[in-house]
């Protein structure tokens, strides 16, 4: 099935066949279950949300690291340079 297609099915039909629909949802099928012809909940693939980046703690763990030198910005562009042929 197309990752983009959606399923229909009955309240009944999703108790019943759960992991079979949770796997298409998570495949990115959307599945909307139906009572009595009506929608009435959806799966869908989870994406879960982006964790704000703490900048004090990053701070930290980054202040005792030890400060590049103009000979390692140098070596990264001979690296580089090198790559390219």
């Amino acid at each position: 099935m197309n990752a983009m297609e959606k399923t229909s099915v009955t309240l009944a039909e999703a108790k019943a066949r759960l992991s079979e629909l949770t796997a298409r949802a998570a495949a990115g099928e959307d599945v909307v279950i139906t009572k009595r012809g009506r929608p009435v909940g959806r799966l869908t693939r989870f994406t879960p949300a982006k964790q704000a980046v703490d900048i004090t703690r990053l701070q930290e763990l980054t202040a005792e690291l030890p400060k590049p030198s103009a000979a390692d910005g140098d070596a990264v562009s001979l690296l580089r340079e090198d790559a390219r042929y």
